[in-house]
């Protein structure tokens, strides 16, 4: 009996060892737990991966209109659609937080804390490299990458902001109201900001015909950054309303940029 024991055991550890564990990829579902609230997430997850080498890792926040705790939302458009359509050219691991529906504006309390530690659980379980981490957000996804870039710059390799404002604002959507980015004391919150990011490679899109948010919160981040002598690109979408990621997410170009910027 002992020795056919012994020869099953062999048998089932030398299956495993023919047959690894299947590694998942797609879009897999996550959560986590921040001072006792349950927020989930998606995390994609390319079908090449493997673990024998880091990835990129980009995370990308949602607008007004997908606040929520389904976690599955905030992946019906936006930037998940674009991999659904175009998977060969996102070769990274892609975090998609959701914030609370909670009245706050979200990115800016505690839904950015609990985006950071989304992200660096990703980064630890699917080999993220820390020198390779960019962010991308819309219209209040833009508010937060603003946000999230100016209070954590060394965290950021690059960024592409679409539509997103650093101004005090009132979410169309949502209803939620958004305080300015940049200290009361300072007179103009767009060189407050640029200050903080300057060192950061950032794209930024907008549509010129937005009517929610004012294209001009994206010219003058430009104006500022390009005054500093930043590495700032600014692409104004002529006769584009607040839509403007569905064009900035579908070009190639975008991304091909976005995965060569390495954090120094």
């Amino acid at each position: 009996m002992r020795r056919l024991i012994t020869t099953v055991v062999l048998i089932l550890l030398f299956s495993a060892a023919a047959h690894p564990q299947e590694i998942q990829t797609g879009f897999l579902d996550r959560s986590i737990t921040v001072n006792g609230s349950e927020y989930r997430y998606v995390v994609y997850v390319p079908r090449e991966f493997n673990k024998s080498k880091t990835w990129p890792v980009i995370i990308a926040l949602h607008g007004g209109g997908e606040y929520g705790n389904d976690g599955l939302k905030q992946t019906a458009g936006g930037l998940a659609k674009e991999i659904r359509l175009n998977p060969a050219r996102f070769p990274a691991i892609v975090v998609f937080p959701q914030a609370h529906a909670d009245n706050t504006p979200g990115w800016q309390l505690e839904g950015g804390k609990a985006a950071l530690a989304e992200l660096d659980l990703a980064i630890k379980e699917f080999n993220g490299d820390p020198k390779r981490v960019y962010i991308t957000g819309l219209s209040a996804g833009g508010n937060g990458s603003w946000f999230l870039l100016s209070r954590y710059p060394e965290r950021f390799a690059a960024a592409v902001v679409v539509c997103g404002y650093v101004s005090a604002f009132t979410g169309r959507t949502s209803g939620v109201s958004y305080p300015s980015l940049a200290p009361e004391s300072k007179t103009d919150p767009f060189s407050a900001i640029a200050q903080r990011v300057r060192s950061i490679p950032i794209w930024i899109f907008h549509g010129d015909a937005d009517q929610n948010v004012s294209v001009e919160e994206s010219r003058k981040m430009f104006a500022a950054l390009k005054a500093l002598g930043s590495d700032v690109r600014y692409t104004e979408l002529p006769g584009v309303a607040h839509n403007a990621w569905e064009q900035a997410y579908s070009r190639a170009d975008v991304f091909e940029w976005l995965f060569k910027q390495t954090r120094k």
